[in-house]
């Protein structure tokens, strides 16, 4: 092997090195905010849940902050690229609707923590991120509502009003899925298609749909 290649090596090893110390901090500190919750748990309680030196935290994250802004980046990035394809890909009001909450509502279920971390930390979410979480996850839903009243798949109604009310009811519903999947995690897929159905149906026709359900 000649010393190009040797260097190749070398640097391979040391990336992947660099991935698994960076997922087993963000592991472990799943484990302690799940645990502890988010303001009881220390750069120390992550580290001691590690075969990492303590040093070693730093070359990665620089406080519990970091690590916060990470796991909901890549929430978020997930969430909003599955809501913007399926939301797109409704070719009618009731899959418009469905699409939408079915993606967040999955997302939740399948990441509960990080959805409830959101929620219980609003001066940490705003000062890393400016919003909240409700804001943070339906950033493209206005534009979408836009473009599918163009299409005539939703009625031209108050804009303003009509995406408050989808924010309010996949707010509360997102946690209370979030609640019970974590009560339940096999339930997870099961919980969110549930939350979708009901929510659908409320959004669309009201309490009258709602008793059809039953």
């Amino acid at each position: 092997m000649d010393m190009l290649q040797s260097k190749e090596v070398t640097a391979g090893k040391r990336e992947l090195n660099r991935v698994r110390n960076r997922k087993a901090i963000l592991d472990a500190a799943r484990e302690c905010f799940r645990e502890r919750g988010y303001e009881n748990s220390t750069i120390r309680d992550i580290i001691r849940r590690t075969d990492l030196a303590a040093g070693t935290f730093y070359n990665y994250f620089s406080g519990k902050q970091d690590i916060f802004a990470v796991l909901l980046t890549d929430f978020l990035a997930r969430l909003n690229k599955h809501l913007t394809e399926y939301r797109r890909s409704a070719d009618t009001r009731q899959d418009f609707i469905h699409n939408a909450y079915l993606a967040l509502y999955t997302a939740t279920a399948r990441d509960p923590l990080v959805y409830e971390l959101a929620h219980k930390n609003h001066r940490a979410l705003r000062e890393l991120f400016g919003s909240d979480i409700l804001g943070l996850a339906m950033l493209s839903l206005e534009e979408d509502v836009r473009e599918a009243t163009v299409r005539g798949l939703l009625p031209r109604l108050d804009h303003e009003y009509l995406c408050a009310a989808f924010f309010g009811v996949a707010y509360e519903m997102s946690l209370t899925v979030a609640r019970r999947v974590h009560q339940a995690p096999e339930t997870a897929d099961q919980e969110a298609l549930k939350a979708t159905r009901f929510s659908t149906a409320l959004f669309l026709g009201g309490m009258p749909e709602l008793a059809t359900l039953s």
